[in-house]
């Protein structure tokens, strides 16, 4: 029997810069997650990876990533989401600057 869908994000890696990033509604791609477009719908779900699949001018390798919803807010589901969302891990600037 197949798992329920659960919620997810579309995130990827910007081209320039290597920061992780997800996309928002909008169709642009943000650093926080706070931001990103939660997809609840399977089908959309694959669509909005197409989408994001075919920006390889700004990012690369984008992939659906689980979340859940705390407060309306997503988070991450697994460890490693949570430690991409934190940022670099070597060095204090950017998003572990204002952790």
């Amino acid at each position: 029997m197949p798992r329920p869908f659960s919620p997810k994000v579309v995130t990827a890696n910007d081209l320039v810069l290597g920061d992780v990033v997800y996309l928002t509604a909008a169709t642009r791609w943000t650093r926080d997650l706070s931001e990103a477009d939660v997809l609840t719908d399977e089908a959309d779900a694959q669509l909005r990876l197409l989408e994001a699949e075919a920006q390889s001018h700004e990012v690369v390798g984008a992939y659906l990533a689980d979340v859940t919803l705390l407060e309306g807010q997503p988070r991450p589901a697994h460890f490693r989401e949570a430690f991409r969302a934190k940022g670099p891990s070597n060095y204090l600037h950017g998003k572990q600057e204002r952790l």
